[in-house]
């Protein structure tokens, strides 16, 4: 039996999975949008061969890193470099076998799906990684890789991937997006806009970091003043590198209006690193309302993850940095904090803002409401902890009776994890049909209807949202 069954995510029920079977070979080998991710553009700017499987496949995905931590395996036995720049020292071979002795863990998990989909897609492995197949699995994926259809933008093409966005801080100068802008490979890889560091007077090194955006945007930003010119110099150069959108990780949704003089006032105390958390959170909510303004201007389509404590274990932050696995999820509220916003640019055509959660409670109650009225908001897809099949239903369905399905902006996989794409759209795109069938099974949606969404949900509405 094959390691991936044709009808995997359908329903049990034999007339729904035969609607969906028939909705998603129509959608199965569309080309894949990519708005928002994670990948290294160095990859494609360069193009050099992927070192080997534990490289790319294990050590840039913290699913699998938190699930293997999760059970004991340290940072360092799975070939993590610590912040400082020590390698660990860790054998490839050997991280890789740690993988495979503990495949078992992923049973039930998203990522699960996710990595059998590599395994047998991307490299013809179709058979259940375990830990007696592990070494002969990392000396066939490290044979492909150094073979020509394994290099980055052999995969980019063979994935078909019509766009890709990667995500960089304002003070990333973009060498790799300058080098694909003037290369005549086709493949269109573009940039978002993060200026978290920038933006969050709680980010480690934040005055550092000021600094760096004054000497980068050659704007003086010792005022508030000259700091929001800073901002839209960098985002101006952003758009010359293809940017078609902006996204921010804040800790909540809090956005504000504020004076001027308080505007002024919060922005030095950033400086000085002596806000209070209150006060960082109304800095922070400040600088929501300035983005969406400037959003106004430049036409950047601004995305908003919020509702994460980031780096919730001290000493492995300390020890290894951001984005290994110990981000955890935090109660959301959207009603009232938006509001400030809202009441500035929350009818302006122009504008488009992408609301994004991992509090699922909020999306029959909040941001469906909200998006279903307000013409500049939409929603993103499941995210993160619930890019998951059951995550997705939940949120079609906590969602779409209220918002529909054109207040959403299809899928995006968010993700590091490169040959991961295809399997996180595939897993999208027939939850979507699943999702779809149950309507006209139910006869509360006619055939031709799911046809044409089925194709909307998965190319067209992130074209459209996005501006690709």
């Amino acid at each position: 039996m094959s390691l991936l069954h044709p009808d995997r995510l359908f329903a049990s029920c034999p007339q729904q999975r035969a609607i969906a079977r028939e909705l998603y070979e129509q959608v199965a080998s569309l080309p894949i949008i990519s708005p928002h991710g994670h990948t290294d553009p160095r990859w494609f700017a360069d193009n050099r061969p992927f070192a080997n499987a534990s490289e790319l496949l294990l050590q840039p995905d913290h699913y699998l890193l938190r699930m293997l931590y999760s059970q004991g395996y340290s940072m360092d036995a799975l070939g993590i470099t610590r912040s400082d720049g020590t390698a660990s020292g860790a054998d490839p071979a050997a991280v890789w076998q740690i993988f495979a002795d503990n495949y078992h863990l992923f049973r039930g998990t998203p990522t699960r799906m996710w990595m059998d989909h590599v395994f047998a897609e991307v490299f013809d492995l179709d058979e259940l990684l375990h830990a007696g197949n592990g070494q002969q699995f990392y000396a066939e994926i490290n044979r492909q890789l150094a073979t020509p259809r394994f290099l980055p933008r052999a995969l980019f093409e063979r994935f078909n991937i019509e766009v890709i966005a990667t995500t960089e801080s304002p003070l990333d100068p973009l060498a790799s997006h300058r080098k694909l802008r003037d290369d005549p490979w086709p493949g269109r890889v573009i940039t978002a806009f993060r200026p978290d560091p920038v933006v969050d007077p709680e980010f480690e090194g934040f005055a550092a970091n000021i600094a760096e955006l004054a000497r980068i945007s050659g704007e003086a930003c010792d005022s508030y003043a000259g700091y929001l010119a800073a901002l839209r110099e960098r985002r101006a150069f952003f758009r010359r590198m293809g940017a078609t959108s902006t996204d921010h990780g804040h800790p909540s949704a809090v956005t504000a209006d504020l004076s001027a003089d308080q505007c002024e006032s919060l922005y030095q105390g950033a400086l000085a690193g002596a806000l209070t958390g209150p006060e960082a959170e109304q800095f922070r909510g400040q600088m929501l309302l300035e983005m969406a303004l400037m959003s106004l201007e430049d036409g950047l389509v601004m995305q908003l993850h919020p509702g994460v404590f980031r780096n919730h274990n001290p000493q492995l932050f300390a020890e290894y940095g951001r984005d290994k696995g110990a981000d955890i999820p935090l109660p959301g509220e959207f009603v009232k904090a938006l509001k400030p916003l809202l009441d500035r640019v929350g009818n302006e055509p122009g504008f488009t803002l992408i609301l994004f959660t991992l509090d699922e409670t909020t999306y029959s109650r909040e941001l469906a409401p909200l998006a279903g009225h307000y013409p500049c908001l939409k929603l993103g897809p499941a995210w993160w902890f619930h890019d998951s099949p059951e995550g997705m239903l939940r949120y079609r369905r906590q969602v779409t009776e209220t918002a529909g399905f054109y207040n959403t902006v299809g899928f995006n996989d968010d993700t590091r994890a490169f040959l991961s794409i295809p399997a996180r759209h595939d897993m999208a795109r027939r939850i979507d049909c699943r999702f779809l069938a149950q309507l006209v099974a139910e006869h509360r949606l006619q055939m031709d209807e799911a046809r044409e969404l089925a194709v909307d949900l998965a190319v067209n509405l992130a074209r459209e949202a996005y501006r690709l």
